[in-house]
C-alpha cells in the first residue's frame, strides 16, 4: 500500500507539459549546400547590381541593397520579410538611424535586406513557434544543425551591422561612412562569417557523432 501511495504522489506531482516539436535534422552536405547557396546568391545579387546596372554600395546603396534583399527573397518567406523589415527599422531608429525623406529609401531597403538575413530563414524552418523563436532569438540555445544554420549567421548580420556603423559619426569624410553603407557591409561580412560559422559546426558536429557511434 505503501508504495502504490509513493507511486500516485510521484504521477500527481509530475506537471503534465507538451513539448514543442524538435527541429528537422539536416545533414552535413544538405548545410553546405545551403552554405553555398546563400553565398552565391549574395554574389549573384552584387554581380547583377555591378554589371547589368554599373551600381555598388557607395554610388547608389538603395538600388545595390534593393537587388540584395530582392534576389535572394524570391521564393523565400516573403510573408516573413515585411514583418522582419518593420523591426530591424524600428531597431535602426531606435539606435540613431535618419528619419528624414532623404534616408527613406535606404533605409527602407537595408531593413528588407536585414530581415532576409535574420526573420526569414527561421519563419521558413520554424514557422509561428514563438517557444523556438524565443530560445534561439532571446536565449542563443539552438538545438541541432537546422538551428545553428539560423541562429548564427542571423547573429553575425546584427553583430556585424553593428560594428559597421562605428565609422559613421567619425570625421574621415569618406563617402562609405554615409548611411546605410557602412553599416551593410558589416551586416553581409557579419552574415558571411556566421554563415561559415555554422557549417563548420555542423560538419563537426557530424564528425564527433559518427566517432561516437564508431
Amino acid at each position: 500500500m505503501d508504495r502504490r501511495k509513493k507511486r500516485e504522489k510521484t504521477t500527481v506531482t509530475k506537471p503534465s507539459t507538451v513539448d514543442a516539436p524538435l527541429p528537422p535534422k539536416i545533414s552535413p552536405s544538405e548545410a553546405f549546400i545551403v552554405t553555398l547557396s546563400s553565398v552565391l546568391g549574395l554574389g549573384l545579387a552584387f554581380y547583377v547590381a555591378n554589371s547589368g546596372f554599373s551600381i555598388d554600395l557607395v554610388t547608389d546603396p538603395s538600388r545595390t541593397i534593393f537587388f540584395i534583399w530582392y534576389l535572394r527573397a524570391v521564393g523565400r518567406g516573403l510573408l516573413a520579410v515585411p514583418i522582419g523589415a518593420l523591426l530591424n527599422c524600428l531597431g535602426a531608429i531606435a539606435l540613431g538611424a535618419p528619419v528624414t525623406f532623404q534616408f527613406l529609401p535606404k533605409t527602407v531597403n537595408w531593413s528588407l535586406m536585414m530581415s532576409l538575413f535574420t526573420t526569414v530563414p527561421a519563419s521558413c524552418v520554424l514557422g509561428s513557434s514563438w517557444a523556438h523563436w524565443k530560445r534561439i532569438f532571446a536565449q542563443t540555445q539552438p538545438n541541432g544543425s537546422v538551428e545553428y544554420l539560423i541562429c548564427l549567421p542571423a547573429h553575425g548580420a546584427v553583430i556585424g551591422g553593428w560594428f559597421g556603423a562605428w565609422p559613421m559619426p567619425l570625421d574621415w569624410e569618406r563617402p562609405w561612412q554615409e548611411w546605410p553603407i557602412c553599416v551593410s557591409y558589416g551586416a553581409i561580412g557579419g552574415y558571411m562569417v556566421g554563415l561559415v560559422a555554422s557549417c563548420v559546426f555542423v560538419l563537426a558536429r557530424a564528425r564527433s557523432q559518427h566517432v561516437k557511434q564508431t
